[in-house]
């Protein structure tokens, strides 16, 4: 009796946990696929890389069934397009390209790592030559990096192995050939294009050459073609962090930043010890730096220029006298700091720069420290000394004229003036003299003034006594 009520409580456990895992299964198989949604709209550049790496982490974190990249741009840096090719290549989730209109450029190698691409009628794809930020064509170092990459990339895709007889044929899913044409004008491939000429695909086109799986015309189309039915599509939106980021690289916002970071400098050196104003020169900068940093624009090198620059302006203004090499190099690197932050420069190599973004920076730059000049010109008086200012109170208002009374040196050595003396030293001009009892600096008005003879005071200023020779 009882060895039976044990094998009826061994059975019963067995029964109801199997069931619990089929509902549970039944439930998952239910539950809607996850199809994310991503838009490349703009030219592929360090931030498109940076939000193409979050996007795959969010379709990873929801387990997404497809990933969807809605594309539509003219291309970009080829080191970026090369880090969302390799990426994409390497995801274990399909990737599904749907060129709304433009697939250019890096845009072409992008679109040709997905598994599947799809194109809107009148999209184009190709053009993938590499070009400098005057729009002509790089040395062949560079088209031959970018025809190996689209070579690998149309590879990767696979191929079929087709054996008649004794004759093995094998069919590329994407030929290789024909995407290298796409960078590669001295290329000639029969019925397809010339020598001369870099190809550029329609859709018909592409989908007679094996590089388009058809026409469509929204993103939904392209989730039924890849034959998913109970779906949600979720749109992968930047973070908070990654809008403000993006707002902090703004031109204008950047030219801001510019202003505070050279008004907070000017009004610190203006005023004694450390206060408010370094403390917004500091703000503006890390707010300046930090997101070019991470959009990959800003090197440490490009950092530092800045920072020596600062360094070199401060000891021309408190060590060194005047005006020379240390203020003029400090205002150099300083610029260059700022200017060199903003564009994506390989070590001082501007050829994968456009000259927009160059020019742009430029513009910005200069344009900020001429604004901060004249400001400063007029701002000194008007926030700090003038009656009506709002910072009336941190600067002296009143002129300490002398006929108030105010005398910044001695008054008795002012009323010297007339009195004969002896050179103590030869003046040449500047040197020693006696007048009475006492020794004072002196300058010889004109001249050279021997030791021992007579002088007579004919002015003061600057803490020295200029005088002549006695008649």
């Amino acid at each position: 009796m009882k060895i039976r009520l044990l094998t009826l409580l061994i059975l019963f456990l067995a029964y109801f946990p199997s069931k619990a895992d089929d509902a549970g299964s039944l439930s998952t198989a239910n539950s809607p696929k996850v199809v994310l949604r991503f838009n490349i709209n703009e030219n592929i550049a360090p931030a498109v890389w940076r939000k193409t790496k979050q996007a795959f982490a969010e379709a990873d974190s929801l387990h997404a069934s497809l990933i969807v990249i809605h594309l539509n741009t003219y291309g970009g840096t080829v080191l970026d397009a090369d880090s969302i090719r390799t990426k994409i290549l390497n995801s274990p989730i399909p990737v599904y390209a749907f060129i709304d209109n433009n697939a250019a450029s890096a845009g072409a190698l992008i679109a040709l790592s997905c598994d599947s691409i799809y194109m809107r009628e009148g999209a184009n794809m190709g053009a993938a030559t590499v070009v400098n930020q005057t729009g002509q064509a790089m040395p062949d170092k560079y088209q031959s990096y970018m025809r190996s990459i689209m070579r690998a990339t149309a590879e990767a895709q696979g191929k079929d192995t087709i054996v008649s007889g004794q004759d093995t044929t094998i069919k590329w899913r994407r030929n290789p050939k024909i995407a290298e044409a796409m960078v590669d004008q001295s290329l000639y491939i029969p019925g397809i294009i010339d020598t001369g000429k870099v190809l550029t695909m329609t859709p018909t086109e592409a989908i007679k050459y094996g590089f388009c799986e058809g026409m469509v015309s929204n993103i939904q189309q392209v989730i039924d073609k890849a034959g998913l039915e109970n779906y949600v599509v979720k749109q992968y939106k930047p973070t908070i962090l990654e809008q403000f980021i993006g707002f902090l690289v703004h031109p204008m916002v950047s030219g801001i930043l510019i202003l505070a970071i050279l008004g907070g400098i000017y009004f610190e050196l203006q005023t004694p010890g450390i206060g408010f104003p370094l403390g917004v020169a500091i703000f503006a900068a890390s707010l300046y730096f930090a997101p070019l940093y991470l959009e990959g624009l800003a090197a440490n090198w490009e950092i530092l220029l800045f920072v020596v620059g600062l360094i070199l302006i401060a000891v021309e203004i408190f060590v060194i006298p005047g005006f020379g090499f240390a203020g003029i190099a400090g205002i150099i690197l300083t610029m260059s700091g700022l200017i060199l932050s903003m564009v994506g420069n390989d070590n001082f190599n501007f050829d994968n720069v456009p000259a927009k973004a160059l020019s742009r920076a430029i513009v910005t730059v200069l344009g900020a420290f001429i604004i901060v000049f004249f400001f400063a010109l007029y701002a000194t008086k008007l926030i700090f000394a003038s009656h009506g200012g709002p910072f009336r109170n941190l600067a002296l208002n009143t002129a300490e004229n002398k006929e108030d009374g105010f005398i910044g040196v001695d008054a008795g050595t002012s009323q010297m003036i007339g009195k004969s003396g002896v050179a103590v030293t030869v003046l040449r001009p500047a040197g020693k003299v006696q007048v009475e009892d006492d020794i004072y600096d002196a300058r010889a008005e004109s001249g050279f003034i021997e030791r021992g003879e007579e002088i007579e005071v004919i002015q003061y200023q600057a803490g020295q006594l200029h005088v002549t020779r006695k008649k």
